[in-house]
């Protein structure tokens, strides 16, 4: 099982500055978030960035949150194809995607099938990410559809988010339980239930951030552990740094405390 940085942990430094902190902190790869930085759009940069660093490329997040609208293109689906071309292309096994804003209707309407289809057309993996609803105050938004909890929906891969889970109030165990062995990766952050979606360092929060870890170790899980922190706080680069190492030590942990015996049997859980 491979732990990689998301390429958004370093923000708001650049792509290429988290392929740097990955390779020089001891990752075994990276996800790059395709966002407003150019970089992160360009196949033949990425690619020339993994081979200086010896970094390999993981996963591809697809460019679905509100300031990436206009990136690669206003159709959605048209950025999932770009998607898997850069996956494909450089090796990748999954692309994470978000379920549809509301207001893209017929994106919504046809997203779940249109999924289905696009995974039967390549060897990556779409892995559909829970989200949360939106709050203010005491009102809540329902901004995704078909809906923020992907377990409600058919979906073959599923990413879970453990901020996600702490801003959805929802129980983080209890979820990779419905999503069965159609988990297919992880994005590793805490929170504490707050309604804004926090991203803190794993152990931080009170997500069962470390319990995760161990199960998914004792189950044999076959894909990534990506760290996906907020390090926007941070004062300098040296206390970035210092907060990726953490997650990546706090991550290594717990996956080896658990860790199956060679030669024991296990299973990967219940299917949904």
């Amino acid at each position: 099982m491979r732990v990689a940085l998301s390429t958004a942990s370093v923000y708001p430094e650049s792509t290429a500055t988290a392929f740097e902190i990955a390779a020089r902190l001891g990752y075994d790869g990276v996800e790059v978030m395709v966002w407003t930085d150019p970089v992160s759009q360009d196949i033949e940069a990425l690619r020339r960035l993994s081979d200086y660093h010896g970094i390999p490329i993981l996963a591809v997040h697809a460019p679905c949150l509100l300031i990436t609208q206009r990136v690669w293109s206003t159709d959605p689906w048209i950025k999932l194809q770009r998607a898997r071309t850069v996956a494909e292309r450089l090796g990748s096994s999954t692309v994470v995607v978000h379920p549809p804003f509301r207001w893209q209707r017929q994106y919504a309407r046809d997203f779940v099938d249109g999924i289905w289809r696009m995974e039967n057309e390549t060897d990556v993996r779409f892995a559909v990410e829970n989200m949360y609803p939106w709050r203010y105050r005491d009102r809540e938004m329902l901004a995704y559809a078909p809906g923020w909890d992907v377990t409600q929906d058919d979906y073959r891969h599923f990413t879970i988010d453990l901020s996600h889970t702490a801003t959805a109030r929802t129980d983080a165990l209890d979820m990779i339980e419905r999503m069965g062995d159609r988990l297919g990766h992880v994005h590793l952050a805490d929170g504490r239930g707050s309604a804004k979606d926090e991203h803190l360092v794993p152990g931080r929060g009170t997500q069962p951030c470390a319990e995760l870890l161990e199960r998914l170790a004792v189950t044999g899980f076959g894909g990534h552990v990506v760290i996906e922190v907020n390090t926007r706080r941070a004062m300098s680069g040296a206390e970035r740094e210092a907060d990726l190492a953490e997650a990546l030590t706090f991550t290594r942990k717990h996956l080896a405390s658990a860790a199956p015996v060679p030669g024991t049997s296990t299973s990967p859980g219940p299917r949904r």
